[in-house]
């Protein structure tokens, strides 16, 4: 993979070609500061890789790369709780019995402003 991400002040989240050091595309919803990107584990039809971005909004959005920049999906962080996204991290744990013939979960942890870590997943 030749692509890097950057979340900005601006609200954006941004894909670049690291070779080119062009912007690939621009991604727009967040109300905030985007302060956490992070490539997800996801795939969806077509071979559709997503991409994640937490911001100082309380939200964490999920975009399709592939699909002309459109957002899959949306978690609202609780107000008193969070008061904004600023970290995001996917972890895979091995399950300790088979499930369906799943041997992963998969779960999304993410850090607030107010200091908890949250688990999503």
């Amino acid at each position: 993979m030749n692509t890097i991400l950057s979340g900005s002040d601006d609200f954006s989240v941004r894909l670049w070609d690291i070779r080119s050091e062009k912007q690939i595309q621009v991604f727009n919803g967040h109300t905030s500061y985007v302060s956490a990107v992070e490539y997800s584990p996801f795939i969806i039809k077509d071979n559709s890789n997503v991409i994640c971005s937490g911001s100082y909004d309380n939200t964490i959005r999920f975009w399709d790369i592939r699909s002309n920049k459109n957002e899959l999906y949306m978690i609202k962080g609780d107000n008193e709780e969070d008061d904004g996204i600023i970290c995001l991290k996917f972890i895979v744990l091995k399950k300790k019995e088979k499930t369906m013939n799943v041997k992963y979960d998969l779960n999304l942890y993410y850090g607030s402003r107010n200091g908890p870590i949250c688990i999503w997943g």
